[in-house]
């Protein structure tokens, strides 16, 4: 093995051996107390529909989830791809709908969000910037370009690509979950067994040390933003399909959310360390606890408050994960 590659490897993070030390064994053991609380005050929760009404929910924020994963493991963070779903998801529409069939108008949308997500990353790496601002203000370029196509209005293609949204494998299963999970596998295996994923920890957990083992941060973390911008696309197009129209709000309120999952499932914010498991873990959490309260007729309001506290408190995990890891070195 050359000696860059033996270098690349020593700054994988190190692996736990005992499920007990992970962040994803706890949201497991969260997410199954929430279930037998609901199901007890409200035993339509085990039903088969309403199980397979929240993996259909989770989808389309696994799959973004998906693509933040990687990105936020090479220190980079992109919280405008609410605003990417929107511009991507009404620029296939406005295809469909002219009659230029289903191919094209998906891959065009799937390509226009990677270039989207690469204006993202080569901002804030010319100008050397935080990914946090340049996202930012790409929210409002983006937002401002669908407008300005659409005019402010509903893409709506009903009765048009609609096998996505209303497949379901057995006549149970929603298709959209399992290209979520398909999602998830393409992620866990670029991080784990390619030489692309061993460069992602490293450039993350530090950017210098890379560079001087031979790794060009500025390819890795644009290939990462370019990875997660196909991911948005992806779910983009699955969006589009399950409700039949798009309009520049479409996905608004994606972005945090997304964040809040990966970073719940274990993933910090300073990069270098996550892993997929926890990002799935902590992306069915959030649905597990939306579908709860609604079971339990929580007040709409009052859930907007729980899903602001949990971001807060997976910023809180994360700091203190992170403060742990410096005084273990230290």
């Amino acid at each position: 093995m050359s000696n860059k590659n033996q270098k690349e490897r020593a700054m994988l993070p190190k692996s736990k051996t005992s499920i007990f030390r992970n962040q994803w064994f706890f949201l497991l053991v969260a997410e199954v107390a929430i279930a037998i609380v609901t199901g007890i005050v409200n035993p339509r929760f085990f039903t088969t529909s309403n199980i397979m009404n929240i993996l259909e929910q989770i989808a389309v924020l696994g799959i973004v989830s998906s693509g933040m994963t990687f990105l936020i493991i090479s220190g980079e963070i992109d919280i405008s791809v609410g605003a990417n779903i929107g511009l991507s998801s009404c620029v296939m529409a406005m295809m469909i709908r002219s009659g230029d069939g289903y191919l094209i108008p998906v891959l065009i949308g799937i390509a226009l969000a990677i270039f989207n997500s690469f204006l993202v990353g080569i901002t804030a790496r010319v100008f050397k910037a935080p990914s946090f601002i340049t996202s930012l203000a790409f929210i409002s370029v983006f937002q401002g370009v669908a407008l300005a196509i659409t005019k402010g209005s509903f893409q709506t293609i009903y009765g048009k690509f609609e096998f996505i949204g209303t497949t379901r494998l057995w006549k149970v299963l929603p298709l959209s979950f399992i290209i979520s999970i398909s999602a998830y596998i393409v992620v866990h295996f670029l991080l784990s067994y390619t030489k692309l994923g061993r460069r992602t920890y490293a450039v993350g957990s530090n950017p210098s040390a890379a560079f001087l083992s031979g790794i060009s941060v500025t390819k890795t973390k644009l290939t990462a933003f370019m990875l997660s911008g196909a991911f948005v696309g992806v779910a983009a197009m699955v969006l589009l399909s399950r409700i039949g129209a798009a309009q520049p709000s479409t996905g608004s309120d994606i972005g945090l959310k997304t964040i809040g999952a990966v970073v719940i499932g274990g993933t910090p914010l300073s990069g270098g360390k996550g892993k997929i498991i926890g990002t799935f873990f902590g992306v069915l959490l959030m649905g597990l606890i939306s579908n709860s309260l609604n079971m339990l007729r929580v007040n709409p309001y009052f859930q907007t408050v729980t899903f602001g506290a949990l971001i807060i408190a997976s910023l809180a995990v994360s700091m203190l994960s992170t403060y742990k890891g410096r005084k273990k070195v230290i």
